[in-house]
C-alpha cells in the first residue's frame, strides 16, 4: 500500500482517491458547496493572509520545496487561479513556469528533462501552469506530436506508451518527494458549457479577445477524448506523496478559495520553523543590542 512521504493529503471531497477508483463523470464541475461571490472573495482574502505567513516561515525553515501544479482545459482559469491564490506570497520565493509547446532543445531530450530543470529549490515554491501531464494529457489526444519527439522506441500500441509514461511520472514524483519537495495537483474542472460561455466572452469583449485562441475551439471538439485522457492520467498519478484534487471550476471564486485552502492546510501539516540563532549569535545580538540602545 503506497504511502505519504512528507504529508498527509488533506482530506478533502476534490481529491482524487489512490485506488483507481475516480470516474470523471461523477467529478463536480459545480460544487453543492457553492458561497456566494462575496463571501468566497472575503474567505479567499483571509486564507492568502495565512499562507504569506506560512510562506515566510517556509522559506526561513529552508528544508522543504513546494511544488503546485494546474491542470486544465482551455478558459478553465489556470492564470486567475494562480493570480489570486499567491497574491499575497513574496515574490522572491516564488517562480512561475508556463509549459507550451516544447523547444527544439527539449525535444532532444526525455520528456521530463524540461520539467525537472524548473522544481523549486529548497525555501521556494514553483507553480506550473500545465506541466508535465502534457505528455499524457495533450500528446494523448493529439498523437500526432509524438513525430517530432524522434522516439528511438515507440511501443505497437499507444496505451503501452501511456502506461509507461504513468510510471515515470509516478516515479519521478516519488523521488522529488523523498527529497523534500511537497507536490500539490489540480485538476481545475470546469464543465463545456461554461468553457463555451467564457470563450464567447472573450470573443466579444475586444479587451479580452487576445485571449482567446481558435486552436482552443478545435481542441474543445475533442472534449471526449480530453475526458477520457483526464480520467487515466489522474487515476494512475494521484499518489499519496502527490495527490491530484479535482476541484470545481465553473464558480471561479469558488474554485480559488478550495485550492487555497487545501495549499493552506497541508502546509500547516509541515513541522516549519524559524531557525532558532546559536548560543553564540544570540550573544552577538545582545551585544549589539546593547550598543544600540545606548546609542552608539
Amino acid at each position: 500500500m503506497a504511502k505519504p512521504i512528507l504529508f498527509d493529503p488533506v482530506e478533502s471531497p476534490f481529491l482524487v482517491p489512490f485506488d483507481d477508483s475516480w470516474k470523471i463523470h461523477k467529478a463536480e464541475t459545480e460544487s453543492a458547496q457553492h458561497a456566494h461571490k462575496k463571501d468566497n472573495q472575503e474567505k479567499l482574502a483571509a486564507t492568502v493572509d495565512r499562507l504569506a505567513k506560512l510562506q515566510s516561515r517556509f522559506y526561513a525553515d529552508d528544508r522543504y520545496s513546494l511544488l503546485l501544479v494546474f491542470q486544465a482545459l482551455d478558459a478553465a482559469g489556470k492564470d486567475g487561479t494562480i493570480k489570486a491564490v499567491m497574491s499575497g506570497v513574496n515574490p522572491q520565493g516564488c517562480q512561475v513556469s508556463a509549459f507550451k509547446s516544447p523547444s527544439k532543445e527539449d525535444l532532444q531530450h526525455d520528456f521530463l528533462w524540461r520539467i525537472e530543470k524548473c522544481l523549486p529549490a529548497r525555501g521556494q515554491i514553483g507553480i506550473f501552469n500545465r506541466s508535465h501531464y502534457e505528455e499524457v494529457l495533450m500528446v494523448r489526444v493529439n498523437p500526432q506530436y509524438l513525430e517530432a519527439q524522434r522516439l528511438p522506441r515507440v511501443p505497437k500500441h499507444l496505451d503501452d506508451l501511456w502506461e509507461e509514461r504513468f510510471e515515470s511520472i509516478v516515479e519521478a514524483e516519488r523521488h522529488w518527494a523523498r527529497n523534500g519537495c511537497v507536490i500539490l495537483k489540480f485538476f481545475l474542472n470546469v464543465s463545456q458549457k461554461e468553457q463555451h460561455k467564457r470563450f464567447l466572452d472573450r470573443i466579444v469583449d475586444p479587451e479580452d479577445n487576445w485571449k482567446f485562441n481558435a486552436g482552443d475551439w478545435a481542441e474543445s471538439a475533442k472534449w471526449d477524448n480530453y475526458m477520457d485522457a483526464y480520467q487515466a492520467a489522474l487515476r494512475a498519478t494521484s499518489k499519496p506523496w502527490a495527490p491530484w484534487y479535482a476541484i470545481p471550476a465553473d464558480s471561479k471564486s469558488f474554485m480559488r478559495c478550495a485550492v487555497a485552502d487545501i495549499i493552506v492546510q497541508t502546509l500547516e501539516t509541515l513541522p516549519i520553523a524559524y531557525p532558532v540563532p546559536s548560543k553564540e549569535d544570540k550573544a552577538a545580538m545582545q551585544k549589539i543590542r546593547v550598543e544600540l540602545e545606548s546609542g552608539q
